[in-house]
C-alpha cells in the first residue's frame, strides 16, 4: 500500500500486537483538531496512531471500542472493527454508489427541481432510499414526472456536479494501492460517465434516460440498475479482475446498496440511512470520504508494524 507519507507513531511495543488477530482490533478516527480522541483511551490501550489527510487514526482493541461506542458517537468520532479488513498490499476493487456517496446530491432531485416537480420527486426519493419503496418502481415513477423536460436541465446539473468532500483523496489513495475503482448507480449515465472521466474511474454503470428531440420522454432505456444489479456488477468486476471477495469493498448510503455491500468482503455505510448503518459491516458517520481511507490504511500500518517485529 503506497501510503509512505503516513507517519506512524507506535505507542506500545510492537510485540503487543502479536497477541491479537484482526477480529480483536479496531481503529477510531476523527479530525486532528478533535482533542477528545487521544483522551478516550489510556496510553497502554493505544497500539499506534497516524494521520490520513486531516484525520488522526488510532489503533486499539475492538472490545474497548465496543464499550466506548456511545461516548465516541457523542464526540462525533468514527470507528471501525477490523475483522473484515482487506489486504491493501494486494489488488482489489472499490465499488461505489454515486448519488450522496461520491457526489453530494441526488441528481434526480436536482433535475426535478429544474423541471418544476421537485417536492413530489424528492419525497419519493427519500422513501426509496430508506427502503420503504421498491427502488425500480419508484425510479420509473419519478422519471415519468420528468416527461417533456428539456435536455438542457441535465447539462445544467452536470455542469455544477458537486463531488463529495475528499472523493479525490479517496480515489487517488485507492489507485495508489493498485486498486480498481468503479461506480454502480441507480442514477443516470449522463452524470456517471462524467464522474468516471472526472475521477478517472475504471468502470461506471447506471441508467440511461430516454431523450427524443432534446426532450426527456419520462422513460428509462432498458433495464433499471437495481439493488441486485449492483451486486451483479460487483461479482462481474471481481471475476473480470480475478480478485478475492475479501479484497472487494462496497460503499453506499441507501437501502438500494445493501445487496451490493453483502456481496463485498467489506460493506461501508457512508453517511447512510439508519437501516443501512444497522446492516453494513462498518460505517463512516462523521468524517468525509477520507474516513474510508482511514479504515483501509490500518492494513498498511499493521503490515509495517509486523515487519518491524520480524
Amino acid at each position: 500500500m503506497d501510503l509512505n507519507f503516513m507517519e506512524v507513531k507506535e505507542l506500545q511495543p510492537v510485540t503487543a500486537l502479536t497477541d491479537f488477530n484482526l477480529s480483536e482490533l479496531a481503529v477510531v478516527f476523527a479530525d486532528s483538531n478533535n482533542d477528545v480522541l487521544s483522551q478516550l483511551f489510556a496510553i497502554d490501550e493505544q497500539f499506534a496512531t497516524w494521520n490520513i489527510g486531516r484525520y488522526q487514526v488510532l489503533l486499539t482493541k475492538s472490545s474497548l471500542v465496543t464499550k466506548s461506542s456511545a461516548l465516541l458517537a457523542a464526540n462525533k468520532i468514527d470507528f471501525a472493527h477490523l475483522a473484515d479488513l482487506p489486504d491493501m498490499s494486494e489488488p482489489g476493487l472499490a465499488l461505489f454508489d454515486m448519488d450522496s456517496t461520491l457526489i453530494e446530491i441526488e441528481c434526480i432531485d436536482e433535475i426535478a427541481k429544474l423541471a418544476g416537480v421537485g417536492e413530489e420527486v424528492s419525497e419519493v426519493t427519500e422513501r426509496a432510499m430508506q427502503g420503504e419503496l421498491d427502488f425500480e418502481q419508484s425510479l420509473r415513477q419519478r422519471v415519468s414526472k420528468l416527461a417533456d423536460a428539456d435536455e438542457s436541465i441535465l447539462k445544467e446539473v452536470r455542469s455544477e456536479l458537486p463531488l463529495m468532500a475528499e472523493a479525490k483523496l479517496l480515489v487517488d489513495g485507492l489507485k495508489a494501492c493498485g486498486w480498481k475503482v468503479a461506480v454502480a448507480s441507480g442514477g443516470f449515465t449522463y452524470f456517471s460517465n462524467h464522474l468516471k472521466e472526472l475521477l478517472e474511474l475504471d468502470f461506471a454503470q447506471s441508467n440511461q434516460l430516454d431523450i427524443t428531440e432534446g426532450k426527456l420522454t419520462g422513460k428509462v432505456v432498458g433495464d433499471v440498475v437495481s439493488a441486485q444489479t449492483k451486486a451483479d456488477i460487483l461479482e462481474q468486476l471481481r471475476n473480470d479482475y480475478q480478485l478475492e471477495k475479501r479484497n472487494c469493498i462496497a460503499v453506499g448510503d441507501g437501502a438500494n446498496d445493501l445487496v451490493m455491500m453483502a456481496a463485498a468482503g467489506l460493506g461501508v455505510a457512508y453517511h447512510a440511512k439508519p437501516k443501512v448503518v444497522e446492516q453494513a459491516q462498518t460505517a463512516v458517520n462523521y468524517a468525509d470520504l477520507g474516513g474510508v481511507l482511514c479504515i483501509l490504511s490500518a492494513s498498511h500500518v499493521l503490515q509495517t508494524l509486523q515487519t518491524k517485529n520480524l
